[in-house]
């Protein structure tokens, strides 16, 4: 079916509209986007140059899609926001794109932004996540599946966030949030597993006890993160999820939270 493109909307000719989108009044959408089929953009939206929307997403008034990076060391350079299928997109919300050539902003699928959420350049996020009102997320982040932000959270640059993941309101914080935990308070501080998320994910009883034992040795033992991990390896029973944690915790950067980064060596933890 014929996208209902309004005349009142300044399209470019140039953009590859999919089918059955209806694009409403006084929408602006640049030369270099495409959009794919069934998604409906509201009034005032603007869609820049290095969109690539897929398919049944919803993009409400007033929101910024593809802005240009508030990065000091944005040249110009061509970049993309990346945005997959049935996302909803919120009043006001701000995507920027990537800061240099072949870089991406990457959304997934099944997204939901809440009004005033802003995703800087370059950062990455998985599936099923909620963003709630006024959370600001910077650049080069890494977000996994099924998180959930509350309202005004502020995640700092390069930073990662696991999957299943809480983060309660009003937190800032700039170390990783391992998966299948609630974060929150000012500081952040590991407010215990996610179990009811968890529980609505379908993960086993059993296993919802044994992330439970993981982050008890990492978050209420004596040792460094180095030496956690080790004990996660040697008392927990195996599992994908417990797989998925020891994995998160050995590649942090930044350290995680009431951690210090330097503890994850093996040199660091021998002095």
């Amino acid at each position: 079916m014929a996208s209902i493109i309004s005349p009142k909307a300044e399209v470019s000719p140039k953009a590859k509209i999919g089918d059955n989108c209806k694009i409403y009044p006084f929408a602006y959408i640049e030369d270099d986007v495409v959009i794919g089929d069934n998604c409906t953009i509201y009034p005032f939206v603007s869609i820049m140059n290095g969109t690539r929307m897929g398919n049944n997403n919803k993009v409400f008034q007033a929101a910024v899609i593809a802005a240009l990076p508030q990065d000091f060391n944005y040249t110009g350079e061509e970049s993309e926001v990346v945005i997959g299928d049935n996302n909803t997109i919120r009043e006001n919300v701000v995507i920027n794109r990537g800061t240099h050539k072949g870089g991406k902003t990457v959304l997934g699928n099944s997204n939901f932004l809440m009004e005033g959420a802003h995703i800087s350049h370059d950062t990455v996020i998985g599936n099923s996540c909620v963003f709630g009102y006024g959370t600001k997320i910077a650049g080069d982040c890494v977000i996994g599946n099924g998180v959930i932000y509350s309202t005004s959270v502020v995640e700092n640059a390069k930073t990662r966030v696991g999957d299943l993941a809480m983060i309660q309101a009003g937190t800032t914080f700039s170390k990783d949030i391992p998966p299948y935990i609630i974060a929150g308070g000012k500081p952040v501080k590991y407010a215990g597993p996610n179990s009811i998320i968890m529980e609505a994910a379908d993960i086993d009883v059993k296993v919802r006890k044994h992330v439970a034992n993981a982050y008890r040795l990492v978050f209420h033992g004596q040792t460094s993160l180095f030496d956690a991990i080790n004990q996660i390896k040697d008392q927990v029973p195996d599992g994908e999820e417990v797989r998925n944690i020891i994995k998160f915790l050995e590649s942090t950067e930044k350290g995680v939270i009431t951690k210090i980064c330097l503890l994850y060596t093996s040199d660091a933890a021998d002095e």
